[in-house]
């Protein structure tokens, strides 16, 4: 009797040790969730968008006639000081080459150059012959006169006929000056391009006519577009110059929809230039003419030019140059003292947005107004207070009331 007694009681033992396990195996424990805190801090909306330096009046030195650029000699990043730096140097255009028919007329044309210079030569004894004579005869009646043998009539023609003379003695001379320019011209004609460069007098010539093209602005050169010797025509671009210290600016092609929220004067924080700290920036103008520009996956995208300038002193960016790639957050909306939640918390129900808050250990579902939201802070309206708890992440199985317990970190 005694032994049945205990084998029933520890039945009846065993039996409430198995419904306890089970009861406590599928007993509901509570969710383990993220919390975090409504708290007042600084909020910013920002636009963010790439960008690209560039100096915003960049110089291209053309050439100022045509002919033969010699090599450049300075180098791209060189400082250069305006009206005093030369960067290049321009000799006139090598003479054409001749065939043999124009060649064999300029020698022709030199023969008889020469020849007219020896006529002119021969017009000039004769005159000078003629002058003599004339200058003898009016000696001669100059001293009749006195005699007064010859009246004064004769003296006068015989001094009209000295000046004569000697009139014919100077266009003589100016006839010789002529034909040697002839001939000049003439010999001109026979230089090619093969001896401008054998002949070392031509040469020196083209060395002492060279042009200096000097530097149009103080600043530094950007790039060089010529850089070998050659010919080329007036107007041809060589090189280009700008001042980065001063007038360097930021482009960023914001998006239309994006561009229209931004504002001349709107802050921008600069970013991943490649310092230590941000830069800072102030938007100066928004385009008012789109462009169609293609994404990176094919998507056909309406572009606005913005441009921004700094508002650091040079020094806090002197390893910037022109055409850099830079990332721009363009502040659209700010405030030092707004009651910000985490994004991450929100969700919509219907139209309404809701937080989970975190209350004593129970999700309590609490509908919330939200004004600027910038994906990781939003701004509270109405619906929370400061130091509120709020579950982030919520999952689809937290409901109303829910037992819940913050997860270790």
């Amino acid at each position: 009797m005694t032994k049945r007694k205990s084998r029933s009681w520890m039945t009846s033992a065993t039996i409430v040790l198995i419904i306890a396990a089970i009861t406590w195996a599928f007993w509901p424990r509570p969710l383990m969730v993220d919390v975090g805190e409504v708290k007042r801090a600084p909020m910013v909306m920002t636009i963010n968008e790439e960008g690209k330096t560039r100096v915003r009046n960049a110089y291209v030195v053309s050439t100022p006639v045509a002919g033969r650029l010699l090599r450049i000699e300075v180098e791209s990043g060189d400082q250069v000081e305006e009206g005093k730096s030369i960067i290049a140097r321009m000799l006139p255009s090598n003479p054409a080459a001749l065939d043999i028919r124009t060649r064999e007329q300029a020698r022709a044309a030199v023969t008889a150059a020469e020849a007219a210079v020896r006529v002119a030569r021969a017009d000039l004894n004769k005159a000078v012959a003629d002058r003599d004579l004339a200058n003898i005869d009016l000696n001669r009646k100059r001293a009749l006169k006195i005699s007064g043998t010859v009246n004064q009539t004769s003296v006068d023609h015989a001094e009209r006929a000295w000046r004569v003379a000697d009139a014919s003695v100077e266009q003589a001379k100016a006839g010789i000056s002529m034909r040697q320019a002839d001939l000049a011209n003439a010999r001109a004609r026979l230089i090619n391009f093969d001896s401008a460069d054998s002949d070392q007098t031509v040469n020196n010539i083209f060395q002492n006519e060279a042009i200096p093209v000097f530097a149009p602005i103080s600043g530094r050169i950007l790039r060089i577009l010529q850089k070998s010797e050659t010919t080329l025509p007036a107007g041809k671009a060589i090189l280009e110059i700008g001042d980065i210290s001063n007038d360097l600016e930021i482009v960023a092609e914001l998006l239309s929809t994006d561009a229209v929220r931004v504002l001349v004067g709107n802050r921008v924080i600069i970013t991943n230039w490649g310092g230590p700290t941000p830069l800072n920036g102030i938007v100066e103008r928004v385009d008012p003419w789109g462009f169609t520009k293609f994404s990176a996956l094919g998507v056909e995208e309406q572009r606005v030019n913005t441009v921004i300038k700094f508002s650091d002193p040079p020094e806090h960016r002197k390893s910037l140059g022109h055409g850099f790639r830079i990332e721009t957050r363009i502040v659209i909306w700010e405030d030092k003292d707004a009651l910000v939640v985490p994004s991450s918390a929100l969700f919509r129900e219907q139209d309404d947005w809701v937080v989970f808050v975190a209350n004593d250990g129970v999700a309590v579902l609490r509908q919330v107004t939200i004004g600027h939201n910038n994906g990781i802070q939003a701004e509270v309206r109405s619906g929370l207070e400061a130091s509120d708890k709020v579950i982030l992440y919520p999952s689809a199985g937290l409901t109303n009331n829910s037992r819940v317990v913050r997860r270790s970190l």
